[in-house]
């Protein structure tokens, strides 16, 4: 369900970009899989990420917290050889997710995805079999959001100006700011902790869209364009 649009005009939208954790990929079983790592009820876990988010910390200073020296290629290894791999596959992909990037594609929309994420996301995400035209991956371009540079490459990849190109995501200070800064249009996805951690009212007043879900997308977007 949309939970209503920004006030600001925009034009047409001719490309979609979508970032990955909370947007399209579900990470509860990821962090999920991490507490079971450390050694801490999920509950718990969880509970203390709400609070190091609302205090401006971010997934690391959580890691941090419960193994203080915490070396996150060491740990990863670890857990590869222990058989239990960091990562994402098909169960963690929100339901909504394929339906929609599937229905923007049928529009004649350039559709890509981009978030930051490890170099191994690229081949975990390709397994999903997903309709989009670019699937890039912060560390395979060397650049991470919110810099300017990475909405850059999107940009460039989509080959449109960038006031129509449409950037979705959950975060308002790595999807929403940076993205309106460079002159993108925005959708703010309200799912996952950050989205509802995080709030700044006045940037989501300039956003095309405020969105419950990915299911109501491809109609909105069909609807405001010519």
């Amino acid at each position: 369900m949309t939970a209503g649009t920004g006030a600001v005009p925009h034009g047409p939208i001719r490309a979609v970009f979508f970032d990955i954790g909370e947007t399209l990929i579900n990470e509860a079983e990821i962090y999920g899989r991490w507490a079971d790592w450390l050694g801490v009820p999920r509950h718990t876990f969880l509970t203390k990420l709400g609070s190091i988010l609302a205090t401006g910390g971010t997934h690391m200073d959580l890691l941090e917290y419960f193994r203080p020296g915490f070396d996150l290629e060491k740990e990863q290894r670890r857990r590869a050889e222990a058989g239990v791999p960091n990562g994402f596959g098909p169960a963690d992909l929100y339901p909504d997710a394929a339906p929609c990037l599937a229905r923007l594609r049928s529009q004649g929309l350039y559709v890509g995805v981009a978030g930051n994420q490890p170099v191994e996301a690229g081949e975990q995400f390709a397994a999903l079999g997903l309709e989009a035209d670019v699937v890039g991956i912060s560390d395979v371009w060397g650049v991470q959001k919110p810099a300017r540079e990475f909405f850059a490459r999107c940009a460039e990849l989509a080959g449109v100006p960038a006031g129509e190109i449409l950037y979705v995501g959950d975060r308002v200070d790595n999807d929403v700011r940076p993205a309106l800064a460079f002159g993108m249009q925005a959708a703010f996805l309200r799912r996952g902790p950050w989205g509802f951690i995080l709030d700044d009212p006045a940037a989501l007043a300039e956003c095309t869209f405020v969105l419950d879900d990915l299911e109501s997308l491809p109609d909105l977007v069909a609807a405001r364009n010519p």
